[in-house]
C-alpha cells in the first residue's frame, strides 16, 4: 500500500523528535544507550486495521544490562480521549548487545468513527504520547517521554448530497439521479460503496441504490446515484439513509432531508 510521502515525514518527524527527546533527558545515565528508527511503513492487516511499524535497534555499549525496556505510543484525540495504546517490551538487553524489533501501533478506523463522526467528515489533529522506560545496572531508573500532534485527513471531507433530480422513466416510475461529491483528505485510498434508500413523507421507502467508488487518497470524487421509484409513492418531502461500505470503516444511517 502506497503512503504519501507527507505522512510518512510526519511520523518519521516525531520519532526523531522522541530520540532527540530521550538524549538529552537521559544524557547521563544512558549515555552508552544508542537508538536508531528505521523507515516506518504503514500498512492493512487482514482485519482491515491500519498499522504503523517502526523499526527501532538498540544498541548496549556501556558496562550493564538493561532491564525492562518498554516504548509505548498512546493516539489521543484532541479531547484527550484515547484512541489506541500499544508497547514494546524487551526484558533485557544484556552489555556489548543490539537488538532490532519493531514497534507496532494499530488504528481501527471504526473505533475512531465511535468515537467522533467528525473524523469521517470533517480534517483535525491527533496528539501521539510516546513514553520510553528501562532500568540500568537493575537499580538505575530512566524515563523520558515527549508529544507531539498530527493532522488527520477526514476520508469524506466536504460531503454533498446534492439536489435530486427526477425525470420520467416510464408510465409508473420515476428516474432519480442523486448527485455525490466528497474529497479523500485521507493517506489511505477509499475503495467501496454508497449505499440510499429514499422515503416518502410519511416514512415508506420508495427507492433504493447504489453506486461504488474507488477514490485515491488526496483525490476529489463526482458521481451520483440512480433510483427508480414509484411515481404513487412519491412526496415533495422526505428523507434518504446514507450507508457508507469500505474496506477500512463501515458508516451509516448518514439521514439527509429533501423538499
Amino acid at each position: 500500500m502506497n503512503i504519501p510521502i507527507r505522512v510518512m515525514g510526519i511520523a518519521t518527524t516525531f520519532f526523531w523528535v522522541f530520540l532527540i527527546a530521550f538524549s538529552v533527558s537521559a544524557i547521563y545515565s544512558a549515555k552508552d544507550v544508542h537508538f536508531d528508527f528505521g523507515e516506518p511503513q504503514m500498512w492493512v492487516n487482514a482485519n482491515n486495521e491500519t498499522v504503523f511499524s517502526l523499526p527501532v535497534s538498540v544498541a548496549n555499549r556501556g558496562f550493564y544490562n538493561i532491564g525492562s525496556f518498554n516504548l509505548t505510543t498512546e493516539i489521543s484525540d484532541e479531547e484527550g480521549l484515547i484512541i489506541t495504546r500499544e508497547s514494546t517490551f524487551i526484558p533485557v538487553i544484556r552489555k556489548s548487545e543490539e537488538l532490532t524489533t519493531s514497534h507496532n501501533v494499530t488504528i481501527d478506523v471504526n473505533d475512531l468513527l465511535q468515537i467522533d463522526q467528525k473524523y469521517l467528515f470533517n480534517d483535525a489533529e491527533l496528539k501521539i504520547y510516546g513514553i520510553v522506560n528501562m532500568i540500568i545496572a537493575k537499580v538505575i531508573p530512566v524515563q523520558a517521554s515527549t508529544n507531539v500532534s498530527i493532522p488527520w485527513g477526514a476520508p469524506l471531507c466536504n460531503f454533498i448530497f446534492g439536489k435530486p433530480e427526477h425525470t420520467a422513466y416510464n408510465y409508473t416510475h420515476l428516474r432519480v439521479v442523486v448527485p455525490i461529491s466528497f474529497e479523500n483528505h485521507a493517506f489511505f485510498d477509499l475503495s467501496g460503496k454508497i449505499q440510499i434508500r429514499m422515503y416518502n413523507s410519511a416514512n415508506t421507502l420508495v427507492g433504493d441504490g447504489q453506486v461504488a467508488i474507488e477514490v485515491r487518497s488526496n483525490s476529489l470524487y463526482h458521481g451520483y446515484t440512480e433510483l427508480y421509484v414509484l411515481i404513487a409513492g412519491m412526496t415533495e418531502s422526505g428523507c434518504f439513509e446514507v450507508d457508507f461500505l469500505t474496506s477500512f470503516f463501515n458508516y451509516g444511517p448518514l439521514v439527509v432531508s429533501y423538499g
